[in-house]
């Protein structure tokens, strides 16, 4: 990788086992080489970023606003973890390289937008050969002006970054901090008015921005969301009923379905088989499962947009649940529903889930489980059903599996829905295997339910209807599953 600093290049980044390059070779590398021009046509979706960078500008006017991709990052020693580009980077410029930064100058009528990016290690340079992000080692790549057609933003050299960032004023100028250190460390943090960090405020307004979904983004939130039945079909398909797989069999499986049908997986899957499924993040996945007992499985794609499926099934591994298995499972289903029916504009995000955990706490009360009656143990001031509920109702979705985290409380958390929000429906009830508080029966029972809905004017609509949702046909869907038999993604 090609590291900046103040405008200038570090020597080529090789391996670390690449042998010494005698002077002849590398005349003779340097010569033979033809160049085959590429048609670069812009992304059908550039209009979209676009007006999103007009929404930003219209917030901070006068005010130079700063936006990295973010670096690559070593995986061990000289091998790198495959690199995405920060989800508020992409939402603005749809660009995927690493080491670019959005710079947004002011205006009189508003903000000029340039992104400064990575040269073309192109056949005129020794990079092409020498350099690991050279065109020999990753292909080809493309040029300032190429990306700039693409994309429909203006481009310029990442060497030149260092001279912009040094005329960027700090009481002036704002930056999505935490990316790139580089760029943090060229414009000094400058918040004088603590109740209102400039910073933090510039995160804070892009989360805002990403709560309404407009129809391009629920279009790509539904291919995701539509790649992830398919995935969840492929693991029910070679999920025996009478004998143990390995957790990541099954975790491989639908990670092949995420790269073939998308960029990746959307966060690290979860495969919690048996006990393993009270485990909230259980993403070694190191189990096998066991006929009798339930497998929680919690995958989503993410699509070649970056835009990401979350969704959770709760299986009987044998085929069928067992008289407390279905009890409990139907529990949540009801949970989950109620928390769908409450679900439209102005509601309260806190309202949907209270919604939720009404049911949860009487479900929980019909089990024998509350140690009080369920109104005290909804009180504020108790909240005891949380011992096996563990977590909320649910999340915003979009461009990051947890959508819009930098928003406000009062705007998300606090705030009230609108149309255009995408968010996941996800109650759970989780029995913990050393849990003495409960029969034995339930011990090492966890069960969640979650699907993807977006606001719609008078509710909500369930982007994840492909797949089942009550006990009796998660049974019925598994069953046919397994019948269908393995395929390979075509």
């Amino acid at each position: 990788m090609a590291q900046k600093d103040g405008g200038t290049q570090s020597a080529p980044r090789t391996e670390s086992h690449d042998p010494a390059f005698p002077e002849a070779f590398l005349q003779f590398m340097r010569t033979g080489w033809r160049e085959d021009p590429i048609s670069v046509t812009p992304l059908p979706e550039t209009p979209n970023y676009a007006k999103r960078r007009a929404a930003l500008s219209e917030a901070f006017p006068g005010e130079t606003l700063i936006i990295p991709s973010g670096n690559e990052k070593v995986r061990a020693n000289d091998t790198d973890y495959h690199f995405r580009p920060g989800s508020d980077f992409f939402y603005l410029t749809g660009d995927r390289d690493p080491d670019s930064v959005l710079v947004l100058h002011p205006t009189e009528s508003g903000h000029e937008a340039v992104l400064f990016t990575r040269e073309r290690n192109s056949k005129e340079t020794d990079r092409f050969f020498r350099d690991r992000n050279g065109e020999l080692w990753v292909g080809r790549t493309h040029t300032l002006a190429e990306k700039s057609t693409e994309l429909g933003l203006e481009t310029a050299s990442l060497g030149h970054l260092g001279s912009a960032l040094a005329q960027s004023a700090p009481g002036r100028t704002r930056v999505l901090r935490g990316l790139d250190a580089n760029v943090d460390r060229a414009i000094l943090a400058y918040e004088p008015d603590r109740q209102k960090p400039r910073d933090r405020e510039l995160a804070w307004v892009i989360s805002e921005l990403k709560l309404v979904k407009d129809e391009w983004e629920i279009a790509q939130l539904q291919a995701a969301v539509d790649a992830t039945v398919l995935g969840f079909e492929d693991v029910a398909r070679v999920l025996p009923a009478d004998r143990g797989v390995k957790e990541r069999l099954l975790e491989g499986v639908f990670g092949l379905r995420a790269r073939h049908d998308g960029n990746d997986v959307g966060y690290s899957s979860i495969l919690g088989a048996g006990p393993h499924a009270t485990i909230l993040h259980w993403v070694r996945n190191t189990g096998v499962t066991k006929p009798g007992e339930l497998l929680l499985m919690d995958m989503g794609v993410e699509g070649h947009n970056l835009y990401t499926a979350d969704i959770t099934r709760t299986v009987p591994v044998s085929g069928t649940f067992t008289p407390l298995q279905r009890q409990v499972y139907d529990i949540v289903y009801a949970s989950q529903q109620a928390g769908m029916d409450a679900i439209r504009p102005g509601v309260r995000f806190k309202d949907v889930h209270q919604a939720c955990m009404r049911v949860l706490a009487e479900g929980l009360h019909d089990l024998g489980l509350l140690p009080v009656g369920v109104d005290e143990a909804m009180a504020e001031d108790s909240t005891v059903y949380r011992r096996w509920t563990l977590h909320g109702f649910g999340h915003m979705l979009g461009i990051d599996v947890h959508d819009c985290s930098h928003a406000r409380n009062e705007t998300y958390r606090e705030g009230a829905l609108a149309e255009g929000y995408v968010l996941t429906v996800e109650p759970g009830l989780y029995f913990q295997p050393e849990d003495d508080l409960v029969p034995e029966e339930l011990r090492g029972v966890g069960i969640r339910i979650e699907d993807d809905v977006v606001v719609t004017a008078d509710g909500c609509r369930n982007l994840s209807d492909g797949l089942p949702r009550t006990s009796s046909e998660v049974e019925s869907w598994l069953a046919a599953q397994r019948e269908a038999g393995p395929r390979l993604p075509s």
